[in-house]
């Protein structure tokens, strides 16, 4: 082999004398950062079968149950026309609140949190890529119910759906809030019995597949004023009737914002 035929000799080897070839990679940006941070939380989510079970089975459990049960009725629509909005209500609170808060309080136990903080990720990243996975689980939930919910005969209002999205949005900021806010304040034991048992007070007290209205006394009266039945009441009056509950909204928004001022002001990432 003569020396002319050599890469390195070569006229087509485009690589100068004194260079090794190796071109320097450029470092992720903060979006890229967010989106894998977030691509993995949600992976994490949808791949954890006690998460996944309370993600989606559950809820359409109780889809079936408020279909085909006397629950809803003498309300104004059918039960199932009832019934979506507040199981989407249940499947925001299920994924932001439930599900953020164990995964996040567990995290923080084993020292995940405080380790990621100091990447380049850092803090405000990791907490942009939760929410992210939240809205991702989300989406996902929202179809599920969606195709089931038609297929038992839900006949939503057309400008509802339209108002559903940030509806859902808002309520995702709400209860991620609450979740952190849990998750950053006690022990990951305490997280987990406390965001479980919020849960089911929730969902069976709180307004959220109940309307107020059928809740007896004073729960009755309270509920409205909870993140759970605000967002299960803006939801039916979108859904049902095309309309925009205000005074649910201002609760809601109400919600989002305190909780997220004592999240940041409490958090513990150790």
């Amino acid at each position: 082999m003569t020396a002319s035929s050599t890469p390195a000799a070569g006229k087509g080897s485009g690589v100068r004398p004194g260079h090794s070839g190796l071109t320097a990679q450029r470092p992720a940006s903060t979006v890229q950062r967010v989106l894998a941070q977030g691509r993995y939380e949600t992976l994490t989510m949808l791949r954890n079968g006690e998460q996944l079970v309370l993600a989606i089975v559950l809820p359409l459990m109780a889809l079936f149950a408020l279909r085909f049960t006397p629950l809803l009725d003498d309300l104004q629509g059918a039960r199932v026309d009832i019934a979506v909005p507040g199981v989407l209500a249940l499947c925001t609170m299920s994924t932001a609140f439930t599900g953020q808060g164990i995964s996040t309080g567990f995290d923080r136990r084993y020292g995940v949190l405080r380790f990621l903080s100091t990447t380049p990720l850092g803090r405000g990243g990791l907490i942009a890529g939760k929410i992210l996975a939240v809205l991702s689980v989300l989406a996902i939930q929202t179809v599920v119910i969606s195709v089931v919910g038609l297929f038992l005969g839900w006949q939503p209002n057309g400008v509802g759906l339209l108002l559903a999205i940030p509806l859902l949005i808002l309520g995702a900021a709400a209860f991620t809030a609450l979740g952190l806010l849990v998750a950053g304040t006690v022990r990951p034991e305490a997280t987990l019995a406390l965001t479980n048992l919020l849960w089911i007070l929730l969902g069976a007290l709180g307004g959220v597949v109940v309307p107020p209205g059928r809740l007896p006394g004073l729960i009755g009266e309270v509920a409205p004023f909870l993140p759970s039945g605000a967002l299960g009441d803006a939801l039916r009056a979108a859904l049902l009737h095309g309309t925009v509950d205000v005074a649910a909204v201002v609760i809601l928004v109400l919600w989002a914002g305190v909780a997220g001022v004592l999240a940041v002001k409490w958090f513990k990432w150790n």
